[in-house]
């Protein structure tokens, strides 16, 4: 079953210091329910960390001063941090994070008045895709619970290259899908719609 809660930090790092970042990272180690990916399109690391609920964010917060102190000399920026509240799963990865060597960040705005057709919406048009979708292996839909990017984060696993992965997303039909979703749902119009690939690092 997916994740409750998931806690998502991401840190932009220099280029030319991207693998001691990972190394530093890797070596405070990766107890409980967590994973570290580097993201395929920019030069950023990401750890996902399951919690069973929101009172786990305080013992989870006793990590981020270790982290400033390995990491944190190999940043190009600071730490984004956020909370996420699972909603339901078209594709459940069977277990807190995706097993998967790859996942994708899928994040949209939805409007608040429009968040319940556009949740019904979803169900015929984006679930449906994914679900007839052998390379998407997991799918999971979030909403940000504290975020500085407030809306919709669906988390997708994957196993096959970014390439095949991308297919059933690049289709004239899933073209149409946005299309829609930015003139109805998305603030911003279709402009809207944010994704990152990211490739699973470590153990």
């Amino acid at each position: 079953m997916s994740a409750s809660i998931l806690l998502a930090t991401e840190l932009p790092v220099r280029p030319e210091a991207a693998e001691a970042a990972r190394a530093a990272w890797l070596e405070l180690g990766l107890p409980g329910t967590r994973a570290l990916y580097r993201c395929l399109e920019a030069d950023t690391l990401l750890e996902l960390r399951a919690l069973a609920d929101l009172s786990e964010i305080a013992d989870a917060s006793k990590d981020f001063a270790p982290l400033w102190e390995a990491v944190g000399p190999h940043a190009a920026g600071d730490f984004r941090r956020q909370v996420l509240e699972y909603v339901e799963a078209p594709k459940e990865p069977g277990t807190p994070l995706p097993a998967t060597p790859y996942v994708q960040m899928r994040y949209v705005e939805v409007k608040p008045p429009a968040y319940e057709a556009y949740r019904a919406w979803r169900e015929a048009t984006i679930f449906d895709v994914v679900r007839s979708a052998d390379t998407v292996e997991s799918f999971t839909a979030y909403h940000t619970v504290l975020s500085t990017q407030p809306g919709v984060m669906f988390v997708s696993g994957f196993s096959c290259t970014p390439e095949e992965y991308n297919v059933p997303f690049t289709s004239p039909r899933y073209k149409e899908i946005v299309q829609q979703a930015g003139d109805s749902y998305i603030t911003g119009g279709p402009g809207g719609l944010y994704t990152r690939m990211y490739e699973r690092v470590g153990a």
